[in-house]
């Protein structure tokens, strides 16, 4: 199917802002923690729930919702499921006390759980092969940006105007990117349909299962200390809010750096090169963090390097996936999205459990745990020559 004339260039540009406002919808609580914790007279580990059981959601929802949504006009899906992220966040800005609030964030993912892996199927539509791999990693852009600038906005206006008003934010950029992107994509996209046979190809491919695995780490080691980044700062190094917001906004910065680095070279570099460079970056980046907890200089220099990686590792496994088995790609974008937000529970959940326990300084060595078993994986899912600069 061709690309309507219509679409131009922005129609991968408005599916990289929804994946924006989805960041920054997934990501919110951790922005503001503290501000949840004494607004609704909840523990920062209650509070914190907010984002393990969002993330559970999130990682049954995406491949379910792929399987019962395959044969829905993209447009039509896109468009309905960043309406009602948009509506989601304006309604917890209103929810009235904790329950109401975690609620209307499950309902909210669930639906959620739809645009990532949906919009990155969706790229590899409407532009040619060539061009396939770095545009799915331009989409992802909108993952470092919400960490860039959403994540530091969140922080500042929750401190200042409270979590309310940082909610009220969240769904007015998402309104704003409804309309973009029902203006920009172009209509009549259909993919591959998901059925039982997909899933059960998807199975029995050891490189496959072995990618999605490589996600999971990557993603549990970085949200057993993400999720806590803030309070952590805090207890660690006495950080104000506006530096912890700063903190976040190198982290994001950096990462919106790796992701431009990542787009640039992987048509050259070929994914698995690239995704192992990204994922030592990664590494480096929490290995500095454990070792310099307690000193803020250490630990921001830390978060520079972690950034590098954070968002780059996982553009990169959405196109080893794609390039693996391309007929397989819906099924596939959706369940590394699954497990990804598998490894956000599995992650922030561990966290949790150290951070109520006053075990700060293990949450980091914990986490590099976590991201060594990733890289030994990256190493052992090394394409043979033949294949190295599609795989």
């Amino acid at each position: 199917m061709q690309k309507p004339p219509a679409a131009g260039h922005l129609a991968p540009t408005a599916l990289m802002l929804g994946n924006l406002v989805t960041g920054s919808s997934v990501l919110a609580p951790a922005g503001m923690l503290p501000e949840l914790s004494a607004g609704l007279g909840i523990s920062i580990h209650t509070a914190a729930l907010l984002i393990t059981f969002g993330a559970a959601t999130l990682c049954i929802g995406s491949p379910l919702t792929a399987w019962l949504t395959s044969r829905v006009e993209r447009k039509t899906l896109l468009t309905t499921t960043l309406a009602v992220l948009a509506l989601g966040n304006l309604a917890s800005a209103f929810a009235p006390d904790y329950t109401s609030l975690l609620v209307i964030r499950l309902v909210m993912l669930a639906v959620g759980a739809l645009y990532t892996p949906q919009a990155a199927g969706t790229a590899a539509l409407i532009v040619p092969v060539e061009r396939r791999g770095s545009t799915i990693a331009y989409i992802f852009l909108g993952w470092s940006l919400a960490a860039a600038v959403g994540l530091p906005l969140i922080t500042f206006m929750a401190s200042r105007y409270g979590w309310r008003a940082a909610y009220g934010g969240i769904g007015a950029l998402g309104c704003i990117s409804f309309l973009l992107l029902l203006l920009r994509l172009p209509a009549g996209l259909k993919g591959t349909p998901v059925d039982l046979k997909t899933w059960s190809a998807v199975g029995r491919s050891k490189a496959i299962l072995l990618l999605l695995a490589i996600t999971m780490l990557q993603m549990a080691g970085q949200f057993v200390v993400f999720t806590f980044m803030g309070p952590l700062l805090k207890k660690l190094t006495n950080a104000s809010p506006d530096a912890i917001g700063l903190v976040f906004g190198i982290y994001g910065v950096c990462g919106f750096l790796g992701v431009v680095i990542a787009t640039r070279i992987v048509d050259t570099w070929g994914p698995y090169r690239t995704s192992l460079l990204f994922t030592c970056l990664l590494l480096a980046g929490i290995a500095g963090w454990a070792l310099g907890a307690g000193t803020l200089v250490l630990m921001v220099g830390a978060v520079a390097i972690w950034g590098l990686g954070f968002a780059s590792t996982n553009s990169m496994q959405q196109v080893r996936l794609v390039a693996a088995a391309p007929q397989l790609a819906s099924a596939t974008v959706a369940l590394n999205t699954s497990v990804l937000y598998i490894g956000q529970a599995v992650g922030s959940a561990i966290g949790g459990l150290l951070f109520a326990r006053e075990m700060l300084h293990p949450l980091g060595f914990v986490a590099v745990g976590f991201v060594v078993a990733a890289l030994v994986l990256v190493i052992l899912t090394r394409p043979r020559p033949a294949t190295a600069a599609t795989v």
